[in-house]
């Protein structure tokens, strides 16, 4: 069976405190799938960023990565920046299976999780 991981990748931030609910995004997602080894990537302002997790899992010997970007929308950080990461990733591993997702908040099921809390929050302050 061929070693995956899912790689929950992030913006980063300077105070580490942003980093809190990805930590436990990661912690569930982990928690829910244990055969799947979850890791957290950011993009740029935290540790560790995507190169280095992907280092670590090829080490591993892991065969085929997810990247899944827990942005709200394909701005251009995941229009840009995020395919020339991974095209350089593809260049320097190319026998790593690697497969890139849309942004969290391009699901419907995520827009539905967040309009749920939006409109709990309007319930709790009527």
């Amino acid at each position: 069976m061929k070693k995956q991981a899912l790689i929950l990748f992030a913006h980063g931030a300077r105070a580490a405190s942003w980093a809190e609910p990805f930590l436990r995004l990661q912690k569930l997602t982990q928690e829910s799938e244990p055969e799947l080894r979850v890791e957290l990537a950011f993009l740029e302002l935290m540790q560790p960023q995507l190169p280095e997790v992907v280092k670590k899992l090829v080490d591993l010997s892991y065969e085929s990565v997810t990247i899944a970007p827990i942005f709200l929308g394909q701005g251009g950080h995941l229009l840009r920046d995020l395919p020339l990461m991974v095209e350089e990733i593809r260049q320097q591993y190319p026998a790593l299976q690697i497969q890139q997702v849309a942004a969290a908040g391009e699901d419907a099921g995520v827009l539905q999780a967040i309009r749920d809390y939006c409109l709990r929050a309007v319930a709790v302050n009527p």
